[in-house]
């Protein structure tokens, strides 16, 4: 695709582009912001350097894309309820994302895509890995295809945020957390292509199949869906962005810096019910 407004370099055959030529911290005009879109779209996940954007740019940024999602488990940033904070020193028990996933997944219509600001990274490490779902369905049998037709998988809230925050004041004894049933393989609602949808972080079982079966058939799917062939990595600076969509991408935040500090807003953008 052309693309007259922006400059977009794609870092692997199946996903992930820089894009240079655009600066997020003022308003965009109409044919960035349509090319931004088409751009994400057609890569999936955007990568973005230099770019200081305030906390109210980088919410207007999230804005443009759709209503701004709030966190089930996370405290925010006082004021800022849509903010999710990312950080990790060497204090930290564990970081955020250091399991595949989509992003919260387990709510019955998770976040469409994320858009993360880092202003302090590591010298070495923090890098972040993303996987194209697209190209881990292409990559099935069809017999698999075939197999996967229908079914569907709990994804739960419960087993990955209980406890997790209490450190920073997150008290959730008596919260209750999201849980969603959802298609093994959905079908994203702009692109129309076929995509995997299960993950380490959030699914549990899938409903449809004996807990022994459904446990070998997702072992198999999280296996192959964490191959090289289907990644991007990232390497962080001070003041970059990446902007994913969480209905055809998985990530995972790599821990490899510790005791170093890597720190950071992400804002998440509602989705629908996958279908």
């Amino acid at each position: 695709m052309a693309y007259q407004s922006i400059t977009v370099r794609p870092c692997t055959a199946n996903i992930g582009a820089e894009v240079d030529g655009i600066d997020l911290c003022k308003p965009l005009g109409n044919q960035q912001l349509q090319e931004l879109h088409d751009a994400w779209m057609e890569h999936q996940v955007l990568f973005f350097r230099n770019q200081p954007v305030t906390v109210e740019q980088h919410k207007a940024l999230g804005r443009k894309f759709g209503d701004l999602h709030i966190h089930p488990g996370s405290p925010p940033p006082d004021g800022h309820p849509e903010i999710l904070v990312v950080h990790a020193d060497e204090t930290s028990k564990h970081v955020s994302g250091e399991r595949w996933h989509t992003d919260v997944s387990c709510e019955a219509e998770p976040p469409m895509g994320s858009i993360l600001h880092l202003w302090q990274v590591p010298e070495v490490g923090g890098d972040t890995l993303f996987a194209s779902m697209y190209a881990a369905y292409d990559a099935l049998s069809a017999r698999m295809k075939t197999y996967l037709e229908g079914l569907t998988a709990v994804h739960s809230g419960e087993q990955v945020y209980r406890g997790r925050y209490v450190a920073r004041g997150g008290d959730d004894s008596h919260k209750v957390y999201p849980q969603a049933v959802h298609p093994v393989a959905r079908t994203h609602p702009v692109t129309g292509r076929k995509t995997l949808y299960v993950n380490r972080n959030f699914t549990s079982h899938i409903v449809d199949l004996p807990r022994d079966e459904g446990k070998a058939v997702l072992e198999l799917l999280y296996q192959h869906c964490e191959k090289p062939d289907f990644q991007t990595r990232f390497k962080w600076q001070p003041d970059s962005i990446a902007m994913w969509d969480n209905r055809c991408v998985q990530h995972l935040a790599i821990w490899d810096y510790y005791p170093q500090v890597r720190s950071g807003y992400r804002v998440t953008i509602k989705g629908d019910r996958p279908q």
